[in-house]
């Protein structure tokens, strides 16, 4: 049975309502500055942004952050925020770059977190993403270690149950990155469902490949 996309337009305004999400974006954007010095010269692009939980993180560092997403409602939730704290530094855009939408401007950082398991082809997302950003600009991509598909539980719209690290960062080679590293940006505990029937506590974890191109 052929895999389909997950529509978050449905998701989008309960979306920051679980505080896991808040903490998961809070570890990921102390993982990404612990690897790249954030300056205020630099415009930066969140790729698959969400509700900007990450980018709003990452606003008061930079010159400009650009959310991309593929979900409007996502987006929507987004933009209230930008104008309830009257941000000018943040700007959103619908795009979807698997659909062969194009992006052309190029960035000094582009961050994508939580996104590549959604992603049917990484290699040639992180390829595309590659060619947006200017010499010596950096990509760090946060995602899941491999797990047994019971992250997520409803796995609509997953394409990948977490990634081997070493396949990330081979990726990251090909594309033409340099000083390719990774660490664990985040542990979580989430309840699952097991075969036998009830429920379990795990431990997974989320790690953040960087490279420079």
């Amino acid at each position: 049975m052929k895999q389909e996309k997950r529509n978050f337009d449905h998701d989008a305004s309960s979306w920051d309502e679980k505080p896991g999400r808040a903490k998961l974006a809070e570890d990921v954007f102390s993982a990404l500055i612990r690897e790249i010095t954030l300056t205020k010269n630099m415009d930066v692009l969140d790729y698959g942004c969400g509700t900007g939980l990450i980018t709003l993180r990452i606003q008061p560092f930079v010159n400009t952050v650009t959310g991309i997403d593929s979900s409007e409602g996502m987006l929507n939730v987004l933009n209230d925020k930008i104008s309830r704290q009257k941000l000018t530094n943040v700007l959103t855009r619908h795009l979807d770059m698997e659909a062969g939408e194009g992006l052309h401007e190029r960035f000094d950082l582009i961050v994508s977190s939580m996104t590549l398991h959604h992603i049917q082809q990484p290699e040639i997302l992180i390829k595309q993403l590659s060619e947006n950003l200017h010499a010596g600009g950096y990509l760090c991509v946060a995602d899941l270690d491999p797990d047994d598909g019971s992250f997520h539980g409803d796995n609509q719209g997953v394409f990948h149950s977490g990634f081997e690290r070493s396949h990330v960062k081979d990726i990251f080679e090909k594309s033409g990155f340099q000083h390719i590293g990774d660490i664990t940006a985040a542990k979580l505990i989430k309840d699952v469902e097991v075969e036998e029937g009830g429920g379990a506590t795990r431990e997974f974890t989320v790690f953040l490949v960087s490279g420079q191109k």
